[in-house]
């Protein structure tokens, strides 16, 4: 049998099974549902031409550790893109890229929220090393409430070559940094362009940030020091929509 895993709630299951139907083996839905945000679902399902299993509450909260909504699926893993998907994709656009670069981002939580916010400001993928990198789990899928199915998420062997790759493609590579002189409102983020975010606390690695052709900071009025990562890819990708909209 094919390995699959659990996806649960229900914005992502309904993502899924508007873009990639075929990677659910199995639909699971709560006994006693019948409000319209599941019977919306379950007509998708159906054009789809996927059946469900009615189960009780107490079989989803067994199956999974988290708000499941009364929908649980198991499906197809969720897989990274490799480095030969970047160049497909650079060179299909048709608009200036917008990329989003993370840099020892581990946590699970933090690449689903990352890959959420990637989703909403438009950016064309998210990027990150295959080492020292949160995985595309199920808990990020989760996070990503529907935006792993969106965004890719392409995983490489070395980032500094890629950022290099990156520049050859007239990519302007923008890195976010505490100690950097300019802020995010007098930078310039037209174009074709790369933000790179670095670990919380750690920040981007030496190789990473001496591959940046500009250093960004977010201005900080009050004690706390730092954002969370994906609260800061917000922050500075948004800035980049507003210039680019302008």
């Amino acid at each position: 049998m094919a390995q699959t895993e659990l996806l649960f709630g229900i914005h992502a299951v309904t993502t899924l099974l508007q873009r990639q139907p075929k990677r659910i083996h199995k639909l699971l839905i709560q006994k006693g549902r019948h409000d319209k945000r599941m019977q919306r679902l379950l007509e998708l399902a159906q054009q789809k031409h996927l059946n469900w299993q009615q189960v009780e509450r107490a079989e989803l909260d067994r199956r999974v550790d988290g708000v499941h909504q009364g929908v649980v699926a198991e499906v197809e893993p969720n897989r990274a893109q490799g480095e030969s998907f970047l160049d497909q994709m650079l060179e299909s656009l048709e608009e200036p890229a917008f990329l989003l670069v993370l840099d020892g981002v581990t946590d699970p939580h933090n690449l689903g929220a990352c890959l959420r916010t990637a989703d909403a400001a438009g950016v064309h993928a998210v990027i990150a090393p295959k080492d020292k990198a949160a995985p595309l789990n199920a808990t990020a899928v989760k996070v990503a409430c529907g935006a792993a199915e969106s965004v890719p998420y392409i995983t490489v062997t070395n980032l500094a070559r890629t950022l290099k790759h990156l520049q050859a493609y007239g990519i302007w590579i923008t890195g976010t940094a505490g100690e950097a002189e300019q802020l995010t409102t007098e930078a310039n983020l037209t174009g074709p362009m790369a933000l790179v975010m670095g670990a919380e606390g750690a920040g981007m690695r030496r190789l990473t940030r001496e591959n940046c052709d500009q250093l960004i900071k977010i201005p900080m009025a009050g004690e706390v020091s730092s954002l969370n990562v994906s609260v800061a890819a917000g922050v500075c990708l948004f800035e980049a929509v507003r210039q680019r909209s302008a």
